[in-house]
Formats: C-alpha cells, sequence, structure tokens
C-alpha cells in the first residue's frame, strides 16, 4: 500500500471523471486565443515576475496558454492527447490521473516562484507543453510496443517516439532559457515519481525472487523427466527415441510396456 492507493481511498471520490477533455478544450481554446493574437502567450503564460507585479491572473490561464500556431496540426495532437488521457484513466483510474496532472501543474507552479526567488529574472515565461508531454512517456511506459502510424501510414511503436522526445527534451533543456528548463524538470520528475509509485516492488522482494526460483527449478526437474517408461526394462524415450509405449489392458494398474515387452511380460494381478 503506497500513498496513491491511501490518497485515492481517502481522496478518491472528489477526481475529476473527464480530466482528458478539460485539458483537450482548454488547449483547444488557447490556440485559437494564440491563433488571433500574437500577444496571447505573453500576456496570459506564467510569469512569476508579472505575477507578483499586478498580473495575478497568470497562474490560472497559463493552464490554457500553448505556444503552437498551426491549427490544424493541433487538432490531430489533442486528439492525440485525448486517446491517451482516456488510456491512462482506463489503467489508473481518474483519481491517479488526476494527481499525475495536478502534481504537474502545482510543481510547475512552485518550480517557477522558488527559481524566481533565487534568479529574479522577468524574463521567465512558462506554460503545461511539457507537463502535458511527460503524459506521453507515462503512456509509452505502460503501453511500449503500441503502434502509432504517422500520417496514417508509417508504423512505428510508442518506445521509440518516447525516446526520440527525451532526445528533444535534451536538446531543449540545452537551448531553451530558464522557464524551459523549469517546465522539463519538473515534467520529468513528476514522470519519475509516479512511475516508481506505480511499480509493484512486491515482485522483486527477497521472498518472491526465491520462490521463482524455486518453482523454475521445479518446472524444470518435470521438464527433464521422462513421459514414458517401461515397468519391465525400465528403458524410456530418453534411452532409444524409437521405442514404443503401450499401457497394458490386462494388468491391474496403470503399467507401461515399450513395444519389446509389451506381450511378453508377465500381466500384474
Amino acid at each position: 500500500m503506497n500513498w496513491l492507493n491511501k490518497l485515492e481511498r481517502r481522496f478518491g471520490r472528489y477526481a475529476l471523471r473527464n480530466l482528458p477533455l478539460y485539458i483537450v478544450v482548454l488547449y483547444g481554446f488557447g490556440a485559437v486565443m494564440n491563433f488571433i493574437s500574437d500577444k496571447f502567450y505573453v500576456n496570459f503564460a506564467l510569469n512569476p515576475y508579472m505575477v507578483l507585479h499586478g498580473e495575478p491572473w497568470r497562474v490560472v490561464t497559463f493552464l490554457a496558454v500553448t505556444s503552437g500556431t498551426n491549427i490544424i496540426f493541433l487538432i490531430f495532437i489533442l486528439l492525440l492527447y485525448y486517446s491517451i488521457g482516456e488510456s491512462l484513466v482506463q489503467v489508473w483510474g481518474a483519481f491517479r490521473f488526476n494527481m499525475y496532472v495536478f502534481c504537474g501543474v502545482l510543481g510547475t507552479l512552485a518550480a517557477a516562484f522558488i527559481v524566481y526567488a533565487i534568479y529574479p529574472s522577468p524574463y521567465i515565461f512558462m506554460d503545461t507543453y511539457y507537463v502535458t508531454l511527460s503524459l506521453f512517456l507515462a503512456y509509452a511506459a505502460i503501453f511500449p510496443d503500441m503502434q502509432l502510424y504517422l500520417y496514417g501510414i508509417l508504423p512505428i511503436k510508442i518506445k521509440w517516439l518516447a525516446l526520440l522526445d527525451i532526445v528533444l527534451l535534451a536538446f531543449s533543456f540545452v537551448q531553451g532559457g530558464m522557464g524551459t528548463r523549469i517546465s522539463i524538470v519538473v515534467s520529468l520528475l513528476n514522470f519519475i515519481l509516479f512511475y516508481f509509485s506505480s511499480r509493484n516492488y512486491k515482485k522483486i522482494s527477497p521472498r518472491e525472487v526465491k520462490r521463482k526460483r524455486t518453482y523454475r527449478k521445479k518446472v524444470q526437474k518435470v521438464e527433464g523427466t521422462a513421459r514414458h517408461r517401461c515397468a519391465v526394462c525400465g528403458r524410456t524415450e530418453e534411452d532409444d527415441p524409437d521405442l514404443e509405449f503401450r499401457f497394458c489392458s490386462k494388468c491391474n494398474g496403470n503399467y507401461e510396456y515399450c513395444n519389446e515387452h509389451l506381450f511378453t511380460h508377465t500381466h500384474v494381478k
């Protein structure tokens, strides 16, 4: 029983059941607004300096902010992430999916203000792009061999796309600004936290390892035992693969004989 199980028992009834839909609607709204106005991102993205200087709405509006401008591409991305979100809800349950998303969001907020306190720059702009991207990593960790058809033609496994995302995250971390780096670190920490919290460590406990090893030895022993043995000469199919074995219907009991002793043995009464 880990901390997620305890929280779910106590607060599970408060989970938002349609959170993947709400995320897609927020991002869709943000994409439309960003397409209408080039200043939407700058005016509504999370910026600790602006929040502390008269723009508190940014702690909420950054949830809908997106930097993308290609509406057609965003539609496909949103449909993909809706499907991913629904799949994670089916596997984790609504509460754990809620926790994953909200921990990422709250972690982003906390990290932004902590970094601003250390490095008070007015140019730290952040959104939830990398938090959403971590949903894809979580999906890939659960369904690594699931295939996605790029452009509807080229099949590729999710795990390879996840590796590509990790490479791109590393590149963005090196090339991006402070806000980008904070967002990437928070999203990866969120993914790691939930990934290891969801592991069943009982599988690797000393008792479980010993049980599996004992079972494996027993199975190997059974597999290595001959299936047929002559009641007279004791030979098996391992001694001579050309031997044939039959049960005698006149013997009392299950006595099996090779083809050389099937008709010459003394019947057991």
